[in-house]
């Protein structure tokens, strides 16, 4: 049996849906559907759960919401449209739709929850009424209904570990098709929650785990996952087959096709995930598969950047002598309630990297502050521009002499390096670069290891 799920841009309009439906038809294994709200029909269109946010937005602020729920609606009639579903067929959707705003939550982030979270669950709605009228052997299945529980905040969910068994228990017929809503379940008081945006992955992976599935495949928009970013350098390599941890490692740095939290469920379960093009579903795409029995065919994999970084670096003479000191900068920073994502010393430096998107400037000068009142250094500098990039690949642990190519490429380029660490797994090696530095730090390593062997 497989899990299938769709993303946004693969379910935005008529067309696009019955491209899906197809897809879904052509196999019979496809028993489990995971849905994500309509996406963008066009470059400059909106997608269905930014104006959901609209909506959520204009009722908090007690403004007039009415047109935005119709424009919504309609997003859904011309789908429906497409595939001749009548007026009646859709009055429980509008019903849903324009009932949000009476409806009962206990604080405003629970309402942006239950907002966000009817792109998807609408639009599972229609699409096991298209499916229906079609003749197949389709049901609508409610996240409550099937016990998916979750707990954490209402718009940063987390799955229950109880969610799998009461999935599992899900009947499911031989010749049945299951309609999922993805990106949200149910808190233990019965409130909408929802998984970071983007989380549709993540219920497709609960699903494939909870009901055993053979593999886990998710349609995107895209014919495979590439080494890099092709906005970055031009036709890629795309990946045949990558572990979960490489997956992870590259996740982390800025490769979006696929959540990273989506992974987590799929590891438990060891379920294969292969990651495929709607527009073109005979290509075999991308695979994400266990470590064990896993056989690299090249030294590395992927590399991926991100520049949404920040560190504060500090000099005080003696650091690595002092008792204590690494825990005084880490009470600092649990008073101010803020997460690092690395913290590379020396033995009289020490620099600690941020994800700069959870900071303001504000905070910044605030913990500047704490800690030249806390530690006292006798340097501190708060860089802004940094990025990090990930060099990935199961393959670097039987090679030597990784490292030396990789700054090879990069100083043949005349780019300066702030930070080098390398995983103690020896499949990750992780650079810290200018921002300004960060493309060409990775189409240089790109060139090193990939265009050489076509030499």
């Amino acid at each position: 049996m497989k899990v299938v799920k769709f993303g946004g841009s693969s379910l935005a309009s008529g067309k696009s849906v019955k491209n899906a439906l197809k897809i879904i038809l052509a196999d019979p294994e496809r028993q489990v559907v995971v849905t994500s709200a309509p996406g963008k029909r066009f470059s400059d269109d909106i997608k269905v759960t930014d104006l959901l946010i609209k909506y959520a937005n204009e009722v908090l602020k007690g403004k007039s919401n009415q047109e935005t729920a119709e424009t919504i609606f309609q997003r859904y009639v011309q789908i429906a449209d497409y595939f001749g579903l009548g007026e009646e067929e859709l009055a429980e959707i509008r019903e849903k739709l324009f009932a949000l705003p009476e409806a009962a939550y206990p604080n405003k982030n629970y309402l942006m929850a239950a907002f966000k979270a009817h792109g998807e669950r609408l639009n599972a709605m229609l699409i096991s009424k298209i499916l229906q009228k079609r003749g197949v052997k389709a049901r609508y299945v409610d996240p409550k209904d099937a016990g998916l529980l979750v707990t954490g905040t209402p718009n940063n969910a987390v799955v229950n570990p109880e969610s799998y068994h009461l999935i599992a228990n899900v009947p499911l017929a031989q010749d049945e098709i299951l309609i999922f809503p993805g990106f949200y379940g149910y808190t233990p008081a019965g409130h909408i929650a929802t998984f970071s945006r983007g989380g549709s992955d993540i219920t497709g992976a609960i699903l494939a785990r909870a009901f055993h599935a053979d593999i886990y495949e998710n349609f995107t928009d895209v014919d495979a996952i590439f080494t890099v970013d092709p906005r970055v350098v031009a036709d890629p390599e795309p990946i045949k087959d990558m572990t979960y941890r490489e997956m992870r490692e590259l996740s982390y740095a800025g490769f979006s096709v696929f959540h990273d939290e989506a992974l987590i469920p799929a590891i438990q379960g060891q379920i294969p995930i292969n990651v495929k093009n709607t527009q073109h579903p005979e290509k075999r795409g991308s695979f994400i598969l266990p470590e064990k029995g896993f056989t690299p065919q090249r030294t590395i994999t992927g590399i991926a950047s991100g520049k949404h970084f920040a560190a504060l670096y500090l000099h005080k003479y003696l650091i690595n002598k002092e008792v204590g000191f690494t825990l005084r900068i880490l009470n600092i920073l649990a008073k101010f309630n803020l997460s690092y994502e690395h913290m590379p010393t020396g033995i009289d430096d020490l620099t600690i990297i941020f994800d700069r998107d959870h900071l303001n400037d504000a905070l910044i000068d605030e913990l500047c502050n704490a800690i030249q009142e806390e530690i006292d250094p006798d340097s501190l500098e708060w860089i802004d521009d940094y990025a990090l990039i990930m060099i990935v690949g199961e393959g670097m642990r039987q090679q030597v002499g990784v490292i030396s190519g990789i700054t090879q490429a990069i100083a043949s380029r005349g780019i300066s390096v702030r930070m080098i660490n390398q995983g103690a797994s020896e499949i990750s090696i992780m650079l810290g670069t200018a921002a300004k530095d960060a493309d060409k730090t990775v189409a240089a390593i790109y060139d090193y290891f990939f265009n050489k062997d076509k030499e």
